[in-house]
């Protein structure tokens, strides 16, 4: 092929001396291999193939012969004889327009575009059937469909009128680039030319309304359409299912039944499957399948594994895979998304390793695995492999490639990827876009984020974007700047506030602990008829259990429709940071009582609560522990093994914490040693304390919070040059440690502090009163413990760094600006230190206040000099 030139005036040795493509309908280099081949068929005895190759030697064949030639020719996908036939009519001076008509079908169906195009030119009088064999065929190929509409145009000023096959043809072009205007027009045509009776056409045209109008204007064309066929009923049932509306779905395919007393086929379970919103009406389906037989249909084979990775368990998606007879790429890709879901990265990538067949859905299906289960850079690695290789880049693929920079959280990388994404064409597609600014959000480029987002009009704006940005503002500690664009999307009729803005805020406030604007984004969330929203529930829960308010959170788990595994958890957890282990516990019993399944989560949720019982149930511990591969066929993790041990140690079962570890089948993370860290210091045990922490010091950290741990054992036994290197490692490695930080909600703002923090507006009045505070408990036997300060310096300014942690700052700042007798509520991101704890208890007896707080192990209540907690510092 001549460089520059366009593949449909390429020659083929066949000397046609027809004219050039005309320019009006000039298209693209032509890529045969995004076609697959026909299966193969009879081929023609070699007699025959001699005399059409020396048709002047022998009796000419006749137009039966030659057209039977081109139907086996095109099944077997014989390009050669398709060229000889070619020959042979051109040899003979043969015009019959039906032969030529052959020709350019049996042409396009052996791939040969080009010489189809060539030869349609090359008609003197092309009729309706030669236009609509080469409309129909650009419809169907990729950026070709507006080649299609100008030919149809073309087709018209010839005054030939279009038959049946012709209107799908242009419908089908419509359809697939958005030109619903053109449709509109065909539509009239086709009433007018009384081809709407035709089936065909009518089910184009549903298919067209389906796409680009209100569901209600289909499903009217619908019921106008005299004949109907399985097709009709399952292009509108896919519309229902694509626009949500699963129970009309279910309705049209009773009424398919009885109307018109169809026998639905597999691609109609298929599409049932996709709407069943429940476990029941699956197995409902299922069931039907069965007793019709369809069942090892592949197409309700991939439905079934489908609705079953949703909704079922693994086994139930491994035994159909293997009863499954006929597997295609997508009953493999399939697998792969189901063990991703379920985070079994490995089986995943061994299914995808046995694929002999891969496409860009497999490979965005492994990309999209590897960020939910945060593997950022192996998605990253996979990605990059993909450009390398020259595979089909998608927006998904992109978009993951993007969110996997976002889970690495290396600002350079994000710079490369971004350059990427604009070279290549992608940077104004709106959700690779969203996806880029939720990348600099958590790379901590929140100057760029926020010129990307003011750079777009409000008509631009979509729930992921503002969800992206408020997130982010909350992600990188500005909680302040997230409520407030919550508000503008409220105060703009053209921003939607959904579920997925309105789940973000939501967390966003059980976070800070802002109840007041919890209850707020509550009234918003009933106004708006997302109440019966799973999520929503999921979310008001989990909110109204961290702003300590216990009561309504209770009602609104009674109040909710229907819950899964995540309400469950979130119960078990709400009553966990309230310290309520034996309220937890009755969680667990009401599950097993109404058979709900627990996952992974459950289990180190319900080990935890052991630790917060009035008593002592360590056998009762064990027990579960011991039963959750037996009966559960949950393999435990380091998770559960880190929960475990932190029982056992609480209880002073320090020797069998030991022992287990040393059992464990695998290698103990530093969680694990961390925890038996904490119970040997809890009771004073330094032999034990010592081991634990010579084991966490032996890891090679990866992630910031043993990065911190190892820095701080290494600071807390003054080996100083060995912490300064750790804090080194993380600087080049791009680990970012997220500060210490405490809330105060005040007037209905958030107040955020720092250690030593200075930007308030008010912080002289803050240290002034800081230091009165710390006067007077010292007046009362506060006495401070400087081992809390990790830091190199002389004791005096360790006293000023401990004196100005940010809890301390909080509370004088909440003490300050309420009325004396009232409560103050603080929350902090980490874990509080025991000079604060000690600190707050003697400021409770100074002020005669309540002070709550709430760190990452859960709430505390200081009042009188005393602490609810039980294992407090």
């Amino acid at each position: 092929m001549e460089s520059g030139n366009c593949s449909c005036n390429i020659g083929y040795g066949i000397a046609t001396g027809v004219d050039r493509w005309h320019p009006s309908l000039h298209c693209k280099p032509f890529n045969s291999s995004l076609f697959l081949k026909p299966p193969p068929s009879k081929p023609l005895s070699l007699s025959f193939r001699r005399n059409l190759r020396h048709a002047t030697h022998y009796l000419p064949p006749d137009s039966h012969s030659l057209i039977h030639a081109l139907h086996v020719s095109s099944r077997a996908a014989d390009t050669q004889l398709v060229k000889t036939v070619h020959a042979v009519l051109l040899k003979l001076h043969e015009h019959d327009t039906r032969l030529f008509n052959a020709l350019i079908s049996a042409y396009l169906k052996v791939r040969l575009f080009p010489h189809a195009l060539r030869l349609f030119l090359s008609l003197p009088s092309p009729n309706a059937i030669s236009y609509t064999a080469l409309i129909s065929a650009l419809s169907k190929w990729p950026n070709r469909e507006h080649h299609a509409l100008k030919l149809f145009l073309r087709m018209t000023h010839s005054h030939l009128i279009p038959n049946a096959y012709t209107y799908v043809a242009v419908l089908t072009a419509c359809t697939r680039i958005l030109h619903f205007q053109l449709g509109l027009q065909v539509h009239a045509a086709a009433l007018k030319t009384a081809h709407f009776d035709s089936t065909f056409v009518a089910n184009a045209l549903v298919s067209l309304y389906a796409k680009h109008a209100p569901f209600h204007d289909a499903l009217k064309l619908f019921y106008q359409t005299r004949h109907r066929d399985i097709a009709s009923w399952n292009t509108i049932i896919s519309a229902a299912v694509q626009e949500s509306m699963y129970d009309t779905a279910f309705r049209l395919f009773r009424d398919m039944q009885t109307t018109d007393a169809f026998r639905v086929d597999d691609f109609t379970l298929s599409i049932l499957l996709s709407a069943c919103a429940s476990l029941v009406e699956g197995q409902q389906v299922h069931a039907h399948a069965v007793k019709l037989g369809l069942e090892t249909s592949l197409n309700v084979g991939n439905g079934l594994t489908g609705f079953y990775t949703k909704f079922g368990t693994l086994e139930d998606v491994e035994w159909l895979f293997e009863e499954m007879k006929v597997r295609d790429v997508i009953t493999w890709t399939q697998m792969v998304t189901m063990y991703m879901e379920f985070g079994l990265v490995d089986l995943a990538l061994e299914v995808f390793d046995e694929m002999s067949e891969k496409n860009s859905v497999s490979y965005n299906a492994v990309l999209s695995g590897f960020c939910q289960n945060e593997e950022g850079l192996e998605a990253l690695k996979l990605f990059v492999k993909m450009v390398e290789e020259g595979l089909e880049l998608t927006d998904f693929s992109l978009t993951s490639g993007v969110d996997a920079c976002g889970l690495i959280g290396d600002p350079k990388v994000s710079k490369q990827v971004h350059g990427f994404a604009v070279k290549f064409g992608f940077g104004s597609n709106v959700c690779i876009e969203a996806a880029l600014l939720d990348m600099y959000t958590r790379c901590g480029r929140m100057v760029d984020a926020e010129k990307m987002f003011l750079r777009w009009e409000v008509e631009q704006f979509s729930s992921v974007c503002w969800t992206a940005m408020i997130c982010g503002y909350a992600r990188n500690g500005r909680p302040e700047e997230a409520i407030s664009l919550f508000h503008v999307g409220r105060s703009n009729e053209k921003v939607i506030m959904d579920e997925v803005v309105v789940t973000s805020m939501l967390g966003l406030c059980g976070t800070v602990g802002h109840h007041d604007m919890g209850k707020q984004i509550h009234g918003h969330v009933v106004k708006c008829g997302l109440g019966s929203n799973l999520e929503v529930g999921n979310a008001l829960l989990s909110m109204y259990f961290k702003c300590g308010d216990v009561d309504d959170a209770m009602k609104v788990f009674r109040d909710m429709a229907c819950t899964d595994i995540v309400t469950w958890n979130t119960l078990i957890s709400g009553n966990l940071i309230h310290r309520q282990g034996g309220r937890a516990l009755e969680v667990w019993v009401e599950m097993q009582e109404k058979n709900i399944k627990p996952d992974q989560v459950t289990f180190v949720l319900i080990i935890s609560a052991y630790r917060q019982t009035n008593s002592n149930l360590v056998d009762d511990c064990r027990s579960l522990f011991n039963s959750m591969r037996t009966v559960y066929q949950i393999e435990p993790t380091s998770m559960h093994y880190a929960s475990f041990i932190s029982v056992l140690g609480h209880w002073g079962f320090l020797q069998e914490a030991l022992e287990t570890i040393n059992k464990m089948p695998f290698q103990p993370s530093a969680l694990v040693w961390r925890a038996l860290l904490d119970a040997s210091k809890q009771h004073q045990n330094n032999m034990i304390g010592k081991w634990a922490a010579q084991n966490i010091l032996s890891f090679r950290p990866k992630d910031p919070s043993t990065f911190i741990l190892v820095s701080n054992l290494y600071s807390a036994s003054g080996r100083w040059d060995r912490s300064d290197m750790v804090r080194d490692e993380m600087r080049q490695k791009g680990i970012r440690k997220h500060p210490a930080q405490s809330w105060i909600i005040s007037e209905k703002k958030i107040h955020t502090f720092y250690p030593r923090d200075r930007s308030h507006p008010q912080e002289k009045d803050i240290y002034s009163g800081l230091e009165i505070l710390i006067l007077e408990c010292l007046k009362v036997g506060y006495e401070p413990d400087t081992s809390f300060v990790l830091h190199e310096v002389e004791e005096y300014h360790k006293k000023f760094f401990l004196f100005h942690h940010s809890a301390k700052l909080a509370a004088t700042y909440g003490i300050l600006m309420s009325k004396p007798g009232m409560p103050v509520r603080i929350v902090k991101n980490i874990l509080l230190c025991g000079d604060c704890h000690t600190f707050l208890k003697y400021a409770s007896i100074v002020t005669k206040r309540d002070i709550f707080v709430r760190d990452s192990s859960g709430f505390h209540c200081f009042s009188g000099g005393q602490c609810s907690c039980k294992d407090c510092w």
